[in-house]
């Protein structure tokens, strides 16, 4: 057997970032998550990192303010994976003149983990989101860093325990707001099973300087469908609540941030269909349930049970 890749997550404490982590030292490949020294004392994040040492992750220190740090700590790595958030998406400039100076990186992800950046029809505030991921691609590309890029769609514990619905903290048991009419697919991801998918490929030939698309059976639902299985399951009707296009977009004018940003992503999701609406070009990029037919993904009719 060849040794694991060693891999490096920037961003490890953040929401998608510990799946990373997590998927990393579980595959056994020998795991480094970068952090600051302030993350370890933070009370939040205490019990995170606790977690990611009893896994056998090994923390560096560092910052991406801090270049010298950053060189640093990808030299003694083979693989890098960012799952920085926000604000944070346009500082991985810095990374990748870390990762282009150290020289040494087989593969880098960066901070994608959503919808396909190249291919969307969503409003401002995501549009402007989306155009700074798609010029961290460019800058990714005009380099030569081999890279991959996760399109992961929407993530199931975000969506699904509370079916989108704003202000609450568990699924609709009357009534439901639908964006649009409700029948544009969605596809919904376990973030544990993208944590699964992103390691099969961070060593995968097939996927070097690929897209890699997760669209499992049984995660492509319209909002119609998706309620309906959910009506189904506490044998109930609930009351519909439609939410033209037009209503919508002039919600999200008048909302601040980042209100506006969570209406902005509903309308590029499930109005324009931003997850389904193209096929897969071969050329550039790959279906990872295909790919990995081993991987015992979970649906959205198993994960809703939880909530019944």
């Amino acid at each position: 057997m060849a040794e694991k890749s060693k891999i490096l997550v920037l961003g490890g404490t953040g929401y998608i970032g510990k799946f990373l982590v997590e998927a990393s030292a579980k595959a056994g490949h020998p795991t480094f998550a970068l952090v600051r020294e302030s993350t370890v004392s933070h009370p939040d994040k205490s019990k995170l990192i606790e977690s990611f040492k009893s896994s056998g992750v090994t923390l560096l220190y560092g910052d991406l303010t801090d270049h010298a740090s950053l060189v640093k700590a990808i030299k003694q790595v083979d693989v890098v994976i960012s799952t920085l958030g926000g604000a944070q998406i346009h500082d991985q400039l810095k990374l990748i003149a870390a990762i282009k100076e150290a020289g040494n990186v087989k593969r880098f992800l960066p901070s994608e983990f959503g919808f396909d950046v190249d291919r969307h029809h969503a409003v401002e505030p995501v549009a402007s989101f989306f155009g700074v991921k798609a010029m961290i691609r460019r800058a990714i590309e005009a380099e030569g860093i081999p890279y991959t890029y996760i399109c992961s769609n929407a993530f199931a514990g975000y969506f699904l325990p509370t079916l989108g619905q704003q202000n609450v903290t568990a699924p609709p048991r009357d009534k439901v707001v639908i964006l649009g009419d409700g029948n544009v697919k969605v596809i919904y991801v376990k973030e544990e099973d993208i944590g699964t998918y992103t390691l099969k490929a961070v060593e995968d030939p097939r996927t070097l300087n690929k897209i890699l698309y997760l669209r499992p059976p049984g995660n492509i639902l319209t909002f119609n469908e998706l309620v309906s299985l959910w009506e189904n399951k506490i044998k109930s009707t609930l009351e519909k609540i439609y939410v033209p296009e037009e209503q919508l977009l002039k919600s999200i004018q008048e909302t601040p941030f980042p209100g506006n940003l969570m209406m902005a992503l509903g309308h590029s999701m499930m109005v324009k269909g931003d997850c389904t609406n193209y096929e897969i070009d071969p050329s550039v990029g790959l279906e990872g349930s295909e790919l990995y037919p081993e991987v015992k993904h979970i649906t959205v009719d198993n994960y809703l049970n939880a909530f019944v």
